[in-house]
């Protein structure tokens, strides 16, 4: 299937409740039209209220397959809105267990290279109300993932999403997802190694992994 975009998101950090406390999240995200520029940090009009674990350089864009929502519609019980997890991009044909670590698309006049799932945490669980519905991103590997910015360009909610390469390691989201979601036991110190060495996965993640085999976490 060709991938497309089916909606740009973006939202500025919010203050909600959690838990109790006050909580600071950028994950309420709205459908925009026009044009828009993507910086290398992220799209204008958005944010991101925790900077050490969302956005930056190697998470400047977040991109979510629209082919999950009907699954999650289901185990939520509730009709899904576009960026309903978050997502800048909300696209079909980019499933995560087909796009791999390092393929470069172009959308717009944006250059764009695929860096590393994206890992799931509790804001998920506060924007549905579903406490373990991080757990359940991880069993499923319906993720999403992370663009970096090679080209920073203006995109809009009708661009075209072309691939302009698909990286040799051919190593997909889905992989890296299932490592970083791993247990000790299971992990392998040769696919941390591989993983360790490939410079387009993002540098955060693959100093997780370094850490790991120092640490004989394995």
């Amino acid at each position: 299937m060709a991938s497309a975009l089916i909606s740009l998101n973006v939202g500025k950090p919010i203050a909600v409740e959690y838990q109790g406390k006050v909580l600071e999240t950028g994950i309420y995200k709205e459908p925009i039209q026009g044009d828009v520029f993507l910086g290398k940090e992220q799209i204008d009009g958005d944010g991101q209220a925790d900077l050490v674990n969302h956005g930056g350089a190697d998470k400047a864009v977040c991109v979510y397959p629209y082919e999950h929502y009907a699954y999650w519609e289901n185990q939520l019980g509730k009709s899904l809105q576009y960026a309903a997890f978050g997502e800048n991009l909300t696209v079909t044909g980019m499933l995560e267990s087909d796009v791999c670590i390092g393929d470069v698309y172009q959308v717009g006049d944006a250059i764009l290279q695929v860096s590393q799932p994206r890992f799931p945490c509790y804001k998920l669980s506060q924007k549905h109300g579903v406490a373990d519905l991080p757990v359940q991103f991880l069993k499923t590997g319906y993720s999403g993932f992370y663009f970096r910015v090679l080209r920073e360009g203006y995109l809009n909610s009708t661009s075209r999403i072309d691939q302009l390469e698909s990286h040799a390691a051919q190593v997909s989201v889905v992989e890296v997802l299932r490592l970083l979601a791993s247990s000790p036991k299971d992990r392998d110190p040769e696919v941390l190694q591989h993983m360790i060495k490939l410079e387009v996965l993002s540098s955060v993640t693959r100093q997780r992994f370094q850490k790991w085999l120092d640490e004989g976490a394995f």
